[in-house]
């Protein structure tokens, strides 16, 4: 049996009649000698004497060494391992100085599950010498074996065998599988600084190690430093990495948001172990977050090619087909996911997303109820109170703002534990519908049961920011300040500028919030911001190099393309060009009614009036109490010579103004559209006129 401690094989002329009695044995591999395997010349006196010194101890050595095998390609069998120890016995006996045997004696009871007498016999051999490694290890494996119990951690067990690696470890600095045992250790006690220095003695002592690298990456990883997980990562993968590395590698690219690195990275470890289909369902999902959809999708094709009862591929596939706004594939493949697992909740749910995503948000709200009805009493509480989220949200968005309260404090009775998010979805909810008494009831109330919920604080300010109390709203959000939310917190205080148009102050804490932004998205959404905020100044050029910044990031961002082509279409200028852009964003979300609105406003501009008047009626389904898309609605019909129609769109756009928050307020735009309407007021007076006098 090869032993995983460093041990020189030991070989002896055996008797023709011994070996008669052994069958044919699998050959011994034999580690390579190193630190803590004794030299020939350190070999204990039984084995530098000759046979005929000591026939019965060479003897009972041998036979022992072969039970010893015999146990190993047996897979511990009992009869051979009490044998190979009793023999190891004899041999000791006959010969008192072979010692070294103890640690045999003390890996078979370990490896057979007789712990208690491996303790037993390493310790011994310790007692005989303090110094020998190899009991130590052994020691040290038992010790580790016994950590895990029924998923619970035995830290005291986790100590013990800590102490025997430190041992070992300062006695034999170069014993690169102690260092990274000893690391593992570290890490399962939550010790990660000592964890790292054992990871990295070990990296120094063979900088080629994996499993080394392995354990120093994942340090870093679970303390959010993603960037020095992968450069220790992309430093294995240059040479012959396994899939486990390769697999690390891509989950750290996955935390730093790099989903395509982590695709391609996935792929390589599909190469190298293509056994293992949850790779390939990983890389698929990386595929998607990476919006590779059609490479994602080829994908899941595979994967229920080879596994036609697999709902979960059906399922993926649906997703990315509704994401391609192939609606009619989507609906297949999620029959095809309900077909194989009817009662799966995500599954059921599946169909709510198609619906909303086609823009039939009642039909969305009805499956959506159906679906909490089916599975009251099966799903877990946690799922059953995001469908209940979900069901307040699509009445929020159908104005339905009662309905969606009652959904939102039902998210509590599935589970407790969201009881300050649906206080926030609440609160949200009256400020949305311009019912800015109720919100502050609510929002007091929330306040004093909450007092440091982030989320809470959050839309309390905006609350605050909408009602025009712009100090009390950064007050509020400065009390989240000191902590890992701080970015949040400052993006929010730009939020609360910008409705103040205090830009001074918004451009000082979007380069905090700058700053504090490690990750590709939130940088995007950091350069968003300061685009509109250059937009609302007027400062067209730098508005239009922050917007370009974002698409560089991520040419599929959707709020950029739409923002950088209305701006243009507003201006009157490069109209083709702004076409193209929110033409680009209306085929990523075709439901989306400012963009529609976006679309609608731009045909105008080039004066292409029934295309306009088509997408700027669809804009006003969508989003009825937009004052603007009624402003541009009756522009449109103006221009078309429908004066009463304008009429009726200004009036709106008039009537909306009205509930808006005093922070949204733009008086310059209300007194716009007053005057539009007034002038179209006088024209239709006059062009009925001459009727009324005939």
């Amino acid at each position: 049996m090869a032993h995983l401690y460093h041990k020189p094989l030991r070989i002896f002329c055996l008797s023709t009649a011994v070996l008669a009695f052994v069958p044919a044995l699998p050959a011994k591999q034999v580690p390579a000698s190193g630190a803590g395997s004794p030299s020939q010349s350190a070999l204990p006196p039984v084995m530098k004497q000759t046979p005929s010194v000591k026939a019965a101890a060479y003897y009972h050595f041998s036979l022992g060494h072969l039970y010893e095998e015999l146990a190993a390609a047996y897979g511990n069998r009992g009869d051979y391992v009490n044998k190979a120890i009793d023999n190891y016995r004899l041999a000791m006996k006959e010969d008192p100085s072979a010692t070294f045997l103890v640690e045999d004696i003390a890996e078979l009871y370990r490896l057979s599950g007789r712990l208690s007498e491996a303790v037993d016999e390493a310790q011994n051999a310790l007692k005989a010498n303090p110094d020998d490694l190899n009991a130590r290890r052994v020691l040290a494996r038992i010790y580790t074996q016994q950590i895990s119990d029924a998923n619970k951690i035995d830290e005291a067990m986790a100590h013990k065998a800590i102490d025997q690696y430190k041992i070992i470890t300062d006695k034999d600095p170069t014993d690169t599988e102690s260092l990274v045992m000893l690391g593992r250790l570290d890490k399962v006690v939550d010790d990660s600084v000592n964890a790292e220095a054992a990871f990295k003695k070990a990296v120094a002592a063979d900088p080629d190690d994996e499993d080394a690298l392995l354990g120093l990456a994942g340090i870093y990883s679970d303390r959010g430093d993603s960037k020095k997980a992968s450069e220790l990562l992309e430093k294995i993968a240059q040479k012959d990495p396994s899939a486990r590395a390769l697999t690390m590698l891509a989950n750290s690219y996955e935390q730093m948001k790099e989903y395509s690195l982590a695709a391609d990275t996935l792929k390589k470890a599909v190469d190298a172990d293509p056994s293992r289909p949850e790779l390939k369902q990983f890389l698929a999902q990386d595929l998607a977050m990476a919006n590779r959809l059609d490479e994602a999708l080829k994908v899941y094709q595979d994967l229920a090619a080879a596994n036609p009862q697999d709902a979960q591929s059906y399922l993926q596939m649906s997703r990315i087909y509704r994401q391609q706004n192939n609606f009619k594939a989507a609906r297949e493949m999620s029959d095809k996911a309900k077909e194989l697992a009817p009662d799966d909740p995500d599954v059921l749910y599946n169909e709510v997303s198609i619906l909303e995503s086609e823009g039939r948000t009642s039909e969305a709200i009805n499956v959506l109820k159906q679906v909490l009805t089916e599975t009251e009493g099966k799903a877990e509480h946690n799922f059953r109170a995001i469908l209940f989220e979900r069901l307040g949200l699509l009445y929020r968005s159908n104005e339905q703002n009662d309905l969606a309260v009652d959904a939102f404090r039902q998210m509590v009775t599935a589970d407790p534990g969201t009881a300050a998010r649906s206080e926030a979805q609440i609160i949200d909810t009256y400020r949305l519908a311009r019912d800015f008494t109720k919100a502050q009831q609510e929002s007091d109330a929330a306040s004093q049961k909450y007092p440091n919920d982030q989320t809470l604080r959050s839309v309390r300010a905006q609350l605050f920011a909408d009602e025009g109390k712009t100090d009390a709203a950064i007050a509020e959000l400065k009390k989240s300040l000191g902590g890992k939310n701080d970015r949040d917190a400052y993006m929010a205080m730009a939020d609360v500028y910008e409705k103040a148009k205090d830009w001074a102050n918004m451009g000082k804490v979007l380069d905090q919030a700058d700053n504090l932004s490690t990750e590709k998205d939130d940088k995007a959404a950091v350069d968003f911001m300061r685009g509109a905020m250059y937009e609302r100044q007027k400062k067209y050029d730098l508005a239009e190099k922050e917007f370009r910044k974002v698409l560089e990031m991520d040419p599929t961002n959707a709020e950029a393309l739409n923002y950088l082509g209305y701006m243009f279409a507003d201006q009157g200028v490069r109209l083709e060009e702004a076409q193209n852009l929110i033409k680009r964003a209306v085929d990523i979300q075709p439901n989306n009614g400012a963009f529609l609105d976006s679309l609608g406003w731009v045909y105008y501009r080039l004066n292409r009036l029934d295309e306009a008047a088509r997408e700027e009626s669809r804009s006003v389904q969508l989003i009825p109490t937009d004052p603007t898309i009624h402003d541009h609605m009756g522009d449109i019909y103006f221009k078309l010579g429908k004066i009463k129609e304008a009429i009726d769109q200004w009036q709106l756009s008039m009537k909306e103004f009205g509930t808006t928050a005093p922070g949204d307020l733009e008086p310059d735009e209300v007194a716009k559209v007053q005057k539009k309407l007034d002038g179209a007021r006088v024209r239709l007076a006059k062009e009925q006129a001459p009727n009324q006098n005939n």
